[in-house]
């Protein structure tokens, strides 16, 4: 008995693959400025509604950030463009879920420095376990 072969429909998939997917994104990401000013970081989980000519028709969010990270990733799955495919006679919707990470670069991230330094007043020597801490915030820029 022979084998029945099983027959796929094929998916459009981004053109360039995931190298240029990560390259897309980096270019065109926006880092909203409320989320900036909040420091937020994290991924948005998105669902977009693919056609066979590779165009992206619907997108959704599926966990979002907030902040104004939600309406970017959006608008980024918005500007793809994915590979067209045949199918045989088929004309075929696809949903394919996406993910857009957001992290803030080491300029702008709220760091919290100190420093410490014994205070010796006078001859004595200084008594254990007391110190001065300062202590400084560095504003985003």
């Amino acid at each position: 008995m022979g084998k029945k072969s099983k027959k796929f429909l094929n998916l459009p998939q981004y053109l360039g693959g995931k190298e240029e997917f990560k390259k897309f994104i980096k270019e065109n990401l926006v880092y909203p400025e409320e989320a900036k000013k909040a420091g937020v970081e994290g991924t948005v989980y998105l669902k977009a509604e693919v056609d066979d000519n590779g165009k992206v028709l619907t997108v959704g969010v599926e966990k979002g950030l907030g902040y104004g990270c939600d309406e970017e990733a959006i608008r980024l799955v918005k500007l793809m463009k994915f590979g067209a495919v045949k199918n045989i006679g088929k004309r075929v919707k696809t949903k394919k879920r996406l993910r857009i990470n957001f992290k803030l670069d080491k300029q702008n991230k709220k760091e919290i420095t100190y420093s410490y330094k014994v205070e010796n007043k006078g001859k004595k020597p200084a008594e254990k376990g007391k110190y001065n801490y300062t202590i400084t915030f560095n504003k985003p820029k």
